[in-house]
């Protein structure tokens, strides 16, 4: 059985999304206040999430750096409550010292849109933690990577990087098991390309380690219809993770959690026919 953390990947994963930020792309601001963003990662693991994503720096795109400090003191409260009570936490973030602060707090994954390369204290700290990591591909920077993103193939090419991560994680001594990838969905990348990603989710499947899609409210979503706002993006952010789950995603990073796990029920039942075992 392939596993993630502690997780057996017999079915998909729900990672739920507790921005504690004023500017996320989405929900900016919603869960800014530290009781705000608490109350919310409860409510999220009461509705079906295996993982819940604390982040403190909005990495959407045109986005400013937050400095660590600030990021740090946004995220260490939540992160430490949402611990206490049972719940698995990862943080969002490339800072290292918010890696570690968070770390101590009670998060047991590192979610980094750097895959580890933005903080050269970073891979060091996750390997000598023994926690799990999420790596994500993005093409340039959060203030920069929508300007020309280009590829040869899209995920061939997302695939190769992550797999050049993957081998530097195992240098470190860190074990498949504790790995997953991100193609970094909205990340420099275009409409085309991420839908084309999204069609060849086997690619990443392939390097042996837990794949992870996070397509939810994207901006490709109202895009490909008429141009909806982020929190009018749900049916299309349903059809993206099912798209996701089909290919052989393993974990659905969402902001919609109790939409998303009905969704899954109803592909489960399905696919449990369509694939007696």
């Amino acid at each position: 059985m392939r596993r993630f953390e502690r997780f057996e990947l017999s079915r998909p994963l729900v990672m739920g999304i507790v921005n504690a930020t004023p500017d996320s792309f989405s929900d900016g601001g919603d869960f800014y206040d530290t009781a705000a963003a608490i109350a919310h990662g409860h409510r999220l693991r009461e509705e079906g999430a295996d993982i819940l994503d604390v982040g403190g720096e909005s990495t959407r795109p045109g986005a400013d750096p937050v400095p660590e400090p600030e990021e740090t003191r946004r995220v260490v409260p939540v992160i430490e409550a949402l611990a206490k009570a049972g719940a698995v936490v990862s943080i969002d973030t490339w800072h290292a010292g918010t890696m570690r602060a968070a770390l101590d707090a009670g998060a047991a994954i590192v979610n980094d849109v750097t895959a580890l390369t933005g903080d050269p204290a970073s891979l060091p700290l996750v390997a000598s933690r023994g926690v799990a990591a999420v790596l994500m591909h993005m093409q340039g920077e959060p203030r920069t990577m929508q300007a020309n993103p280009v590829y040869e193939h899209a995920p061939r090419d997302i695939a190769k990087y992550l797999a050049g991560r993957i081998a530097a994680c195992r240098a470190a001594g860190i074990a498949d098991r504790l790995l997953c990838v991100d193609p970094g969905i909205g990340f420099g990348k275009t409409v085309a390309h991420n839908a084309e990603i999204l069609a060849e989710v086997g690619a990443l499947r392939e390097l042996g380690v837990a794949v992870l899609i996070g397509a939810s409210r994207k901006a490709f979503i109202g895009a490909l219809s008429k141009g909806e706002r982020p929190k009018e993006r749900l049916p299309g952010s349903i059809a993206a993770a099912l798209a996701a789950v089909s290919g052989g995603a393993d974990i659905l990073r969402v902001h919609d959690v109790a939409a998303t796990r009905q969704a899954l029920a109803v592909w489960q039942a399905v696919e449990r026919f369509r694939n007696p075992s």
